[in-house]
């Protein structure tokens, strides 16, 4: 594995690289709806709540939850993390005896949509994707039917599933922490933050690994993702597998999709020609669990409305759980995006 920590690029294979747009991550552009995984039953002990919150991490909204009901934390439960700077609605579980206490609750920054019942707690990763409604500026009507053009193209053909700049944090600086930590070099107590610098740590290779897999891609000449052999895939229902033959025909329906690693213990390698790629990102001595990745994700649902008064283009589309909103913009844009890009303009402040 390399010993060099730096964010690199990531890279695309569809873009509109003569078109250049600006979105901004706050509540009025920026908006983010959970899908549950499951319908819920409306009887049990635990009370599901819709919330929307405003200008809050989701941990912030937790801790405020908690402090009003006085309980831990760990009581409510939560099936992802979402975006700070954004509007967002998720569901919360708590137990039903808070009910009443519940319909007295105010906050500035967030709202109860609704209230019911179901027969356990919301557990994490309990979502099926999330559906984001995205305003993009600085567009006149022919860039943004270019912009519609290609974001179905990426929804066919897939997109490459890095993790986002939000990963990293502000500077990347969290990068460069991870691997002093797990070289024995920073001692770290706290056990979120020690639990978050690993992960940062998996994915920061996961997306070294992912470069690699398209630049390898676009020498070939393609604009579809390049299977080699020895590819580990998963299955829609998470299965994985590793077919001694690359299996295009399925790769081609959808039906399975090439994965990546997270580094760690206990996890499918690949092997063969996918092998030699993946062992320069693989970490077999860190004593966490390892996983599998999709290398690729499918937007879907795409619905875009140009607005030419604000020389704007709404775009909406649905995506997988743990996959990012902007890794989507920065593929369409052919550019990466920072935390200092999309930051709160003044113009975007007013509702």
């Amino acid at each position: 594995m390399s010993t060099i920590i730096k964010e690199l690029d990531r890279e695309y294979l569809h873009s509109t690289q003569d078109i250049d747009f600006k979105f901004y991550q706050n509540e009025r552009d920026f908006v983010v709806d959970e899908i549950p995984i499951e319908e819920f039953l409306g009887r049990g002990n635990y009370l599901i709540l819709k919330v929307q919150k405003v200008e809050l991490t989701t941990w912030d909204m937790i801790a405020i939850f908690a402090e009003y009901l006085a309980i831990p934390a760990q009581k409510i439960g939560y099936a992802g993390l979402k975006d700070k700077h954004a509007t967002t609605t998720q569901y919360l579980s708590v137990e039903t005896k808070y009910e009443a206490l519940l319909k007295k609750f105010h906050h500035n920054q967030i709202k109860i949509l609704s209230s019911t019942r179901h027969s356990h707690s919301i557990r994490m990763g309990d979502l099926a994707g999330n559906r984001f409604s995205i305003n993009l500026y600085e567009l006149d009507a022919m860039d943004a039917g270019k912009i519609e053009k290609v974001a179905r193209k990426i929804a066919k053909s897939g997109l490459p599933n890095y993790f986002g700049y939000q990963r990293f944090g502000r500077d990347a600086d969290s990068i460069e922490q991870s691997r002093e930590m797990i070289k024995g070099e920073l001692f770290i107590e706290d056990a979120k933050l020690k639990s978050f610098l690993i992960s940062v740590y998996q994915s920061y290779y996961f997306n070294e690994w992912l470069r690699e897999r398209i630049m390898l891609t676009k020498e070939s000449g393609s604009l579809e993702f390049m299977p080699l052999s020895g590819d580990v895939y998963m299955s829609k229902e998470g299965k994985l597998s590793t077919p001694k033959l690359i299996p295009s025909k399925e790769f081609a329906a959808k039906k399975i999709t090439p994965t990546g690693l997270l580094c760690g213990r206990d996890v499918f390698r690949a092997k063969y020609d996918a092998a030699e790629i993946e062992a320069k990102y693989d970490d077999e001595f860190l004593q966490e669990k390892g996983q599998r990745r999709e290398a690729l994700v499918y937007p879907s649902d795409i619905d875009c409305k140009y607005v030419k008064k604000e020389t704007m283009l709404n775009i909406s589309f649905t995506m997988p759980k743990g996959s990012y909103a902007t890794v989507f913009l920065e593929s369409i844009a052919g550019k990466n995006y920072s935390a200092k890009d999309v930051k709160r303009d003044k113009k975007s402040k007013k509702r």
